[in-house]
């Protein structure tokens, strides 16, 4: 089937729901794992209207959630084809197409939430980076949804060192960036699908797990691993990719309004970030979670150099090297 006809099957076939834009003149889809629930929902159900504002109704979004227009990898190919018009994708994901993505996805590349949206908005940086996929892929980085920062969580506690983590069985995704680094501040990295997280703490099959506020109280695993050690071990990224067929097909001035919407929405999407996990550490507390701030020595340099370790590429270097460069500056690029 032609890419526009397998575009149309697969839209047709799926639910009308909130992420839904009325009244404009072309509807765009874009593919999203998360449910309706998560707030990165609701923030493209707003970069839609933001879109169909700033166009004068020529465009609009419809926003699929749930990976109901397939998964990741199977999106990545539908955009490239033109068959849905943009997802939002792992970091780790994006690094299958292009490994040029590795230095936003290591250790210690980013301080927070606000670096690393910083970095997202300097075109001095990202710029060449997210139009890397256009010539071979058609695909085009608009920016990313922040995943916040990830630490750790455990039966037992609290974390105050590497050695207090030696002999645990700490979850991993499967990726040798997570193996690597749990294996260097002390753990045991252990790989295992998500939805069984909660089981094999119960079981003791797992000693621990790390993940984001918001994920570790969405999935109720401080009921079963009640001490949250904030190492910030990777702030982590989930990307929007847009086809280029369609921003060329575009009126410059729709493209751009696009593009600031977006921009917009990506800032925006960090203070709702925040506040999230604000909230989940409320509830954290409320439910009895113990959390450990360790010293930044116990784990920083060790995260630091596992992020350093697995960049051998000079320009993969370079890149590293500028994004650090804006958190030591504070901000200026």
């Amino acid at each position: 089937m032609p890419a526009a006809g397998l575009g149309a099957a697969l839209l047709g076939g799926c639910t009308p729901s909130q992420g839904v834009m009325a009244d404009v003149d072309r509807v765009l889809s874009i593919s999203l794992g998360q449910a309706e629930s998560h707030p990165s929902y609701g923030s493209l159900v707003t970069f839609g209207e933001r879109i169909a504002e700033a166009t004068d109704g020529r465009y609009g979004a419809r926003v699929y959630a749930n990976n109901s227009l397939g998964d990741q990898q199977e999106t990545v190919q539908l955009v490239s084809d033109g068959a849905i018009d943009m997802a939002v994708i792992s970091g780790t994901q994006i690094e299958n197409s292009s490994p040029r993505f590795l230095p936003m996805n290591v250790p210690g590349a980013f301080d927070d939430i606000d670096h690393q949206n910083r970095v997202m908005l300097d075109e001095s940086i990202v710029g060449d980076l997210f139009a890397s996929l256009e010539p071979d892929m058609r695909l085009t980085v608009l920016g990313g949804y922040t995943q916040g920062g990830r630490h750790l969580y455990t039966v037992g506690g609290p974390i105050e060192s590497p050695e207090d983590l030696a002999g645990m069985k700490i979850r991993v995704q499967e990726s040798e960036i997570f193996l690597r680094l749990i294996r260097n501040i002390g753990g045991v990295p252990t790989p295992l699908a998500y939805s069984e997280v909660y089981t094999a703490l119960q079981a003791g099959v797992l000693d621990g797990a790390e993940n984001n506020e918001i994920s570790y109280v969405t999935q109720r695993h401080y009921e079963v691993a009640g001490h949250y050690t904030r190492t910030n071990h990777l702030v982590g990224f989930d990307f929007l990719l847009a086809s280029t067929d369609l921003l060329e097909e575009m009126e410059p001035r729709d493209e751009q309004a696009l593009r600031a919407a977006w921009e917009e929405t990506q800032s925006e999407f960090v203070e709702i970030w925040k506040q999230e996990t604000e909230a989940a550490t409320e509830e954290m507390l409320e439910n009895g979670v113990e959390i450990t701030d360790p010293d930044p020595e116990a784990f920083g340099p060790i995260i630091s150099e596992t992020g350093l370790s697995i960049l051998e590429d000079p320009e993969d270097l370079a890149l590293y090297e500028a994004i650090r460069a804006v958190a030591e500056d504070g901000g200026a690029s």
